[in-house]
Parts: C-alpha cells; sequence; structure tokens
C-alpha cells in the first residue's frame, strides 16, 4: 500500500460510520440534532507541501487556508480549529504564531486547542489543523457523487496561478516583478472563499475544492457521481498574470489544469440555476466560470475549441 489511494481504500473499512461518507469526500459531516458539523483535517510538510525556505508566516496561512478551502466545499461557515505543531526554532515558531493568528482572524476560524510536539533534530517540519464547520441546514452538504447528467460544471476563480507560482520559486528565478510577486504568493497564501461556497450549497448538485489539480479532481467528480464531465479547456479562466509571464495556448492550459494547489471550487449545476449561481457569487463579491458539462458515461474528458483533445499522461498531484 505505497500510494495514498490505496491507503484510503484500507481504511475504509475502519471509517464505517455514516459521518465519514465513505472517505470519499472533502470533509466529513456528522449531524448533530438538527445541525450539521463538518469536520476536517490537513497536514503540511516541509519539501512536500511547502518549500524550506517559505517565510514561517506564509506556512501558517496556508495551513489555515487549505482548511478552509475544504470547509468552503461543504458550504459550511468555520466555527474553529484545533492545531498540532511540531516545535523548532524560536524565532521561526514566533513568526509562524504571528501568521496563524493573522490567518485564522482573516478566515474567522478562532484557535481552540491542540497539540505540540518535539521533532527529532534534522526532521522536515510538519503541522496539521483540523477545522470544524457549520453545514447548511436548508440543503444537503454538497459532496462530490450528485452530479447529474445535463448539469453544468463551474469553477471559481483562476487556474494555475499557485503552480507556476512554484515553478518560480523553485526555479531561483526572479519574482520581483509584479506579475511573478503575484504568481509566488497565489504559491504561499491561497485564499479559498468559504463565503462562496456557504452562497452556492443550495444551488449545486456536487461540490469539492481544487486542491491536487482540476483534471484529476474533476474525475474524482465524475467516478464518485458516476457520470463523465467534459472540460472545454478554452474557457478554463487564467489570471493575466499567469498569461503574461507563461502564455495562452493549450499546453500552457494544461499545465495550469494539472497543477493544483488552487483552492477554487469546482461544483456542478443545473444549466436552470445559471442565473442564480452568478447572483450567488457577485453576492459573495466572487468571479464563477462555465467550463463544462456532465453527461452519461465515465471519466473525465477535454475539448478544445469544440474538438476533442487527448488527456495529458499526468492529471495532477498525487502523494
Amino acid at each position: 500500500m505505497t500510494r495514498e489511494f490505496a491507503f484510503i481504500d484500507a481504511l475504509r473499512a475502519i471509517a464505517v460510520d455514516p459521518a465519514a461518507r465513505g472517505l470519499a469526500d472533502d470533509a466529513a459531516v456528522l449531524e448533530i440534532g438538527d445541525e450539521r458539523l463538518v469536520l476536517t483535517m490537513d497536514t503540511l510538510v516541509e519539501s512536500v507541501h511547502f518549500l524550506p525556505g517559505d517565510p514561517p508566516e506564509d506556512v501558517a496561512w496556508k495551513l489555515v487556508a487549505v482548511n478552509a478551502s475544504d470547509l468552503a466545499a461543504k458550504g459550511a461557515a468555520p466555527l474553529g480549529c484545533l492545531k498540532s505543531h511540531a516545535l523548532g526554532e524560536d524565532d521561526w515558531d514566533r513568526a509562524f504564531l504571528a501568521g496563524l493568528e493573522r490567518a485564522c482572524r482573516h478566515f474567522a476560524m478562532p484557535l481552540l486547542g491542540g497539540d505540540t510536539v518535539r521533532m527529532p533534530a534534522g526532521s522536515a517540519r510538519s503541522f496539521s489543523l483540523t477545522a470544524l464547520g457549520l453545514g447548511p441546514t436548508e440543503c444537503l452538504v454538497p459532496s462530490r457523487s450528485g452530479a447529474q447528467a445535463g448539469d453544468l460544471v463551474w469553477v471559481s476563480g483562476t487556474l494555475g496561478d499557485s503552480g507556476l507560482g512554484l515553478d518560480l520559486l523553485s526555479s531561483g528565478r526572479d519574482v520581483q516583478s509584479t506579475d511573478a510577486a503575484w504568481l509566488a504568493d497565489r504559491y504561499r497564501r491561497p485564499m479559498p472563499e468559504p463565503a462562496l461556497g456557504v452562497a452556492l450549497a443550495p444551488l449545486v448538485t456536487a461540490m469539492m475544492d481544487v486542491s491536487d489539480g482540476l483534471l484529476v479532481d474533476a474525475r474524482r467528480m465524475a467516478v464518485a457521481s458516476a457520470v463523465a464531465i467534459t472540460l472545454s479547456a478554452d474557457e478554463v479562466p487564467l489570471s493575466p498574470a499567469l498569461v503574461s509571464t507563461a502564455g495562452d495556448g493549450l499546453d500552457q492550459r494544461i499545465a495550469a489544469m494539472t497543477a493544483g494547489d488552487d483552492y477554487v471550487l469546482l461544483f456542478t449545476a443545473p444549466a436552470v440555476n445559471s442565473a442564480y449561481i452568478r447572483a450567488a457569487a457577485a453576492s459573495a463579491g466572487s468571479h464563477v466560470h462555465l467550463i463544462g458539462t456532465v453527461d452519461k458515461g465515465e471519466g473525465v474528458a477535454l475539448e478544445w475549441n469544440g474538438a476533442p483533445t487527448p488527456l495529458p499522461e499526468r492529471l495532477g498531484y498525487q502523494h
């Protein structure tokens, strides 16, 4: 069981409570009376999820943000979080805590408790955070498995910015220009939108966040929903900074769709909900983009300028 998916499949034999959702979703949903408590946990590991030279304030921000993204995908309003911290150098930890405070305040996710541990000398830094949110009560808590033939496929925000930012930082290229600095900031400081998830929840049939890449996450949604999802590469939203830095052709768009770390929302909804979706996004101060369709069948397919185009060999990030 060397791969993530195989290990998760083995865990499903243990996680049999309905709240676990078969370990096939972004979060657990625990029903307590009329309330729905949404729980999620993410871990960041140095040199896997962040670069060794990343500022500690940014590492703390990212830790909170990736959990806020999972809550957003369930239409859940943040309630609080629990933090596990591997102690390191005092100055680094002090800066981390300053970033943690800012992130918790920004995402309205107060720190409620947690744990501290001492790591062996030379170990990679590792941090975990468990986030709790209050799920919607006027509708089902969105899952990955509700997409239906005839639905339209939407995404919020722009794709590929974080991946290109990581490439710039990893290659040692200068990130002092306005566009490069903005892209690097998208990698280090994701900006998920819990308020958008709350606004969209009553309108969608399925919703998840894009963390490992649009193509691989769309395939996960298609498999969970037992449908076929077709994405139009030419409709995938790209930021001006990405286009200015990398260009805007099919290769650049596929790179954006497979990079990961976007933490935007991928969701499906009936066509009749389109006007309501745009209005809900506007009310949350956000933008959404129509990028594909749902049909009978299975898996994910890609089009470019209206014609089928082959999928890349690698659809996204895997541990």
